[in-house]
């Protein structure tokens, strides 16, 4: 892998309470894609096979999420989720309302995404933006292999904010180099991801589905 293409090891079965996604923009990213879903079972499914443990290795690069997701019904499948990099002129404007303050890039290096980034610049995605894809006969968008990856991904936004602006098109050396900061000595994005995922929902009603 090389800094534009992260891999990130599967999530482990889950189960537990609380929120699905804890942080301000891991919960924004969930309601991007249910806000777009056109099937509220497929999101129920998904989010099952999410604390099941059915989504393989998470690869993150520019534009792009995407991993395997297995399914009693055959697999796994290939499944990836898309949405737009941010122009150039969106990039200049993050980075100086970054720059504009110390704070922010201390909050960035803790691995916190300060709200007032995203006031101008459309850095979570809305209604729409993300373009689910996946080689199951499914037809539905998102399939449940496809929820099942967006559910998955948030739990990575949640550990480090600079998987979604990855996402969006700029490394972490990019945008600290950009504004002058640095990444703390000795962090690497796996021990980012390896950081405590906090309790899950009460998944009664999400079982996963298997026929």
């Amino acid at each position: 892998m090389t800094d534009r293409v992260q891999g990130f090891p599967p999530f482990p079965t889950r189960a537990g309470r609380g929120p699905f996604a804890r942080t301000w923009w891991g919960r924004a990213w969930l309601r991007a894609m249910e806000d777009t879903a056109l099937d509220l079972r497929q999101l129920r499914r998904g989010r099952g096979y999410a604390v099941a443990g059915l989504v393989g290795p998470i690869t993150v690069s520019p534009g792009r999420f995407a991993a395997p997701v297995d399914d009693a019904d055959g697999g796994p499948f290939r499944t990836s989720v898309h949405l737009a990099e941010l122009s150039t002129a969106d990039w200049d404007l993050l980075l100086r309302r970054a720059a504009a303050r110390a704070g922010h890039v201390a909050a960035l290096l803790d691995r916190h995404l300060p709200p007032e980034l995203a006031d101008d610049v459309p850095l979570l995605p809305g209604i729409g933006d993300l373009d689910p894809e996946c080689d199951c006969p499914g037809f539905e968008l998102p399939c449940r292999h496809a929820a099942a990856l967006s559910f998955q991904v948030s739990w990575l936004l949640d550990a480090d904010p600079f998987v979604l602006l990855l996402a969006r098109g700029r490394t972490e050396a990019e945008v600290l180099a950009a504004l002058g900061g640095r990444p703390p000595e000795g962090v690497l994005a796996a021990d980012a991801y390896a950081r405590v995922v906090p309790p899950l929902p009460d998944l009664a009603e999400f079982r996963p589905v298997r026929r």
